[in-house]
This record gives structure tokens, sequence and C-alpha cells, in this order.
């Protein structure tokens, strides 16, 4: 098996996101999170993943911080796997993936589901990307510069 190219270190923050949950079993497996499954058994049934598999990338995830173990709720031997603020701030990631999706896709019929809120039972805005000042932003009204190098405390 060829080794993939590891992005941990690369300075752009896409790719180092991509470290972390840039495989479709990964965020599968935060998607069920997020909707509630807590234990391997369940994860493995929701998603039909072989369990070697499944072992790895929830393995990855609880490497990266996305997941953390505790003991079962119900008191029983079992471990469950819990969302870390880190693991649930991918939410917005998953919700723009399926707006997007809902956007583009070739069989959007085919789509079983949609995102409601759920106090008023209405599909969720379309996710914006806006400026400091509140107004909307596109692709092309924004740009990248390089960060500003840390200052350096002086010796004193």
């Amino acid at each position: 098996m060829v080794k993939r190219t590891s992005f941990e270190g690369d300075s752009c923050p896409v790719a180092r996101s991509l470290e972390a949950i840039g495989d479709w079993w990964s965020l599968l497996i935060i998607r069920e999170a997020l909707l509630g499954l807590r234990r391997f058994g369940e994860f493995q049934s929701k998603l039909g993943m072989a369990k070697n598999i499944l072992a790895v990338r929830l393995r990855s995830l609880v490497d990266h911080g996305i997941l953390a173990t505790a003991p079962a709720s119900d008191g029983s031997a079992y471990q469950e796997y819990v969302l870390t603020p880190k693991g649930r701030g991918t939410f917005p990631i998953l919700v723009a993936l399926r707006q997007w999706s809902e956007a583009f896709d070739d069989r959007p019929e085919e789509i079983a589901t949609i995102l409601v809120d759920r106090e008023k039972g209405r599909p969720v805005k379309k996710l914006e990307l806006r400026a400091e000042d509140g107004r909307l932003l596109s692709q092309t009204d924004t740009t990248l510069k390089l960060r500003p190098a840390p200052r350096r405390r002086s010796a004193g």
C-alpha cells in the first residue's frame, strides 16, 4: 500500500484540516457523531464499514482531538466516542458540504433529508461569508496575505 503524503506540517490551513478530517469515512463518522451515535457497533452498523477501517478512523479522530473516548453512559464495560469541542466545530463544515451538494448535485430529488431549525421547523439559511463590517463576500472579494510574524519579547 502506498503511504499518502502527510499535510500535518503544511503551512496551508486547508491542507492541515484535511490531515485530520480529509477522508470520506472520517467525515461520515463525524456526521453520525453529530447525530448522536457514540458506540463502535452503532457506527459500524449505520455506515456499513469494515471493522478494521472503522477502528483506524476512530483512532485517528481521537488522536487528532476530534473525538474522545469515555466510559459507556449506561455503566457497561464498553467505551463510547464523544465529540470534543474541536469535533463539534466541524458542524459548519458538514453544513457547507450538505448545502453545496443540495445546490449542485445532479439528482437533488434523491437527497432524503433537509436541514431545519429544530425550534421553528424551517429550512436553515445558506451559509454566508461576511466581512467584519457585515458585507457579503464572494471568492473575488477575498485574497490571501502573509500572517504577520509574531512579535519578539525584549529581554530585560
